[in-house]
């Protein structure tokens, strides 16, 4: 009996990466912190030469590549003519504030529910894009530690994680389709998460990249990425049972306020108003499936063309559009403007194709999700956006994949859980900004 306590001690010492330097016990973290738009003036990647419609349109195109990022080429609808696109990886819409290492030093990272590893640029960087914070140094963080080939953190990363034939430590190398990449070491070091009670939250032994190679084709001045998703290298995954696998977030409708993540006891959802559907496990474990069996347009419900598929539509938070199949989405758009009466505008810059002049009257009708198990009922600026100062469009697109994905623009307002333990996902109407 006493061997046995000692073999899961030990494995919790090797697999537990939420440690907190005051206690010994597996404690229950509950916290909230900031999660800042790309298009926030606190955001790196902000230009103030921009205007409005500019970064709306570069969120919409961010949108249409981002879903290939999603898309297994078995999956695309094999009869249409998908049109050649870029993938952006890390293209995320939301950045969060971190520290990494011992003394802490700053990172500004995307925050991504489409990847697993965290990771950011690291000394000496052979090759790096340019970043608006100083490089991570390792060699100045005295609780770095790179990873060793046999041990179960670099057996994690799975294909991802060769070994480096020169000291036995355990490298990684991520691709995407459009030629970036990041490669560099494996490693374990204490990473700090600012909270919104002004008392950090230090986790110990988190495993990261920490890329010396880095080469990106699109305009990124962050420091690297926050994996959120289902793997087993993603923070969620390796926070584990100190926050019962809960993670939620508030994402406010204007970009230039600042939304909430939540964590852990924190990211409860629950009371008046809250639905709630099954997570759907499938072999990409990285993304977060949903089941869409139909949508509502006023009283006029249509069924998705794949309802009888289980995990149909991926969550998402740094796509900004819904997107659907292309077939389903024109069925969705005409009975939209089978409602409106009003003249139809158009803007070719951003591939939506349904606008209207933002100083029409507009009577939006109601669209509803029927996920499985839970209805949510969206509200007009869910529905539409406004483009620039005459134009509001559709937040709808085309996916040329037979699976969905549900955009952050659908989610605004909204508290958004996810429980990857009993395996939901739960909607709860909420004014994002007084959170």
């Amino acid at each position: 009996m006493v061997s046995l306590f000692t073999s899961v001690l030990l494995s919790l010492c090797l697999f537990s990466s939420h440690i907190l330097s005051n206690v010994n016990a597996k404690p229950k973290l509950g916290f909230t912190t900031d999660l800042i738009h790309r298009d926030s003036p606190k955001s790196p990647f902000y230009n103030p030469a921009e205007t409005p419609s500019q970064r709306i349109r570069n969120a919409i195109h961010r949108s249409f590549n981002r879903v290939f990022h999603f898309t297994d080429l078995s999956e695309m609808d094999a009869s249409l003519n998908s049109p050649q696109t870029d993938i952006t990886p890390c293209g995320g819409e939301y950045l969060m504030n971190l520290s990494l290492g011992t003394p802490p030093s700053s990172i500004m990272a995307v925050a991504d529910t489409g990847s697993d590893l965290i990771w950011t640029q690291c000394k000496p960087c052979d090759d790096c894009y340019t970043q608006v914070d100083p490089l991570f140094d390792p060699k100045a963080s005295s609780t770095y530690k790179n990873v060793s080939c046999p041990s179960s953190q670099c057996s994690t990363l799975k294909g991802e994680a060769p070994c480096s034939t020169e000291d036995k430590t355990c490298s990684y190398v991520i691709s995407y389709g459009d030629g970036s990449y990041t490669q560099g070491k494996v490693a374990v070091d204490t990473l700090t998460l600012g909270s919104t009670d002004n008392r950090p939250v230090q986790l110990k032994n988190i495993i990261i990249g920490c890329g010396h190679n880095n080469a990106v084709t699109f305009r990124n001045k962050s420091s690297g990425v926050v994996g959120l998703g289902g793997g087993p290298v993603s923070l969620i995954k390796q926070l584990g049972d100190s926050i019962d696998g809960k993670f939620s977030y508030c994402l406010v409708p204007e970009n230039d306020q600042t939304s909430k993540i939540n964590f852990g006891t924190n990211a409860v959802v629950s009371g008046p108003g809250t639905v709630s559907t099954p997570l759907v496990l499938k072999p990409a474990e990285t993304f977060y499936y949903l089941t869409l069996n139909s949508i509502s347009v006023g009283s006029k419900n249509m069924q998705t063309p794949n309802s009888d598929i289980k995990g149909n539509m991926v969550i998402d938070s740094g796509t900004t559009l819904t997107l659907l199949p292309v077939k389903y989405y024109f069925e969705i758009e005409n009975a939209v403007a089978s409602l409106i009466n009003a003249d139809k505008s158009k803007d070719e810059r951003i591939g939506s194709s349904l606008c209207y002049n933002a100083t029409a009257d507009l009577n939006i009708p109601v669209i509803t999700m029927h996920f499985e198990g839970a209805d949510v009922k969206l509200y007009p600026y869910n529905s539409f956006f406004k483009v620039s100062d005459d134009l509001v469009c559709l937040a709808f697109g085309m996916s040329f994949s037979k699976n969905g994905i549900y955009g952050n623009v659908a989610q605004k307002n909204f508290l958004v859980g996810y429980d990857t333990v009993s395996k939901t996902m739960s909607f709860k109407p909420t004014d994002c900004a007084k959170m």
